[in-house]
């Protein structure tokens, strides 16, 4: 397995230090820290709608040739959803292109949550980080 980054590393670390029900208490915790979007973006164009999610889910990205920043918002009602969001925004902010297209493609199935979320949900993640990786690509083509 390629090595994460060591965000990503010690987020998945704190998942799997943990019991399977407190690592459903965790996501729930970091649905509460999912980042507020700034608000000159709020009205941005550059929105896209993660359809793997049956939540309105929607991601942007910033990518320079050095910094990656993301920016993701998901309705409070949809608390596991707004968790896996909140993971990749605290995860990959601030990597580079290169890292974050080196995220392994299985990175929500490595935080241990297969017994605690549906694969429905793990499948929204995993949308989530394929269009974060696509729009860095897009960014810097």
């Amino acid at each position: 397995m390629a090595a994460l980054p060591p965000s990503l590393q010690s987020i998945r670390d704190d998942f799997l230090a943990l019991s399977v029900p407190d690592r459903l208490q965790l996501l729930l915790e970091f649905s509460d820290s999912l980042p507020e979007v700034p608000e000159g973006l709020i009205d941005s164009d550059e929105w896209e709608r993660v359809e793997e999610c049956q939540s309105p889910v929607f991601i942007s990205v910033d990518a320079t040739p050095d910094s990656v920043v993301v920016h993701a918002t998901a309705p409070a009602e949809a608390p596991t959803t707004r968790g896996f969001a909140s993971i990749l925004v605290h995860g990959l902010n601030g990597m580079t292109p290169q890292q974050i297209k080196a995220v392994p493609a299985d990175f929500p199935l490595l935080l241990g949550l297969q017994n605690a979320v549906s694969m429905l949900r793990l499948r929204g993640m995993s949308g989530m980080l394929w269009r974060i990786k696509r729009q860095v690509d897009e960014s810097l083509s």
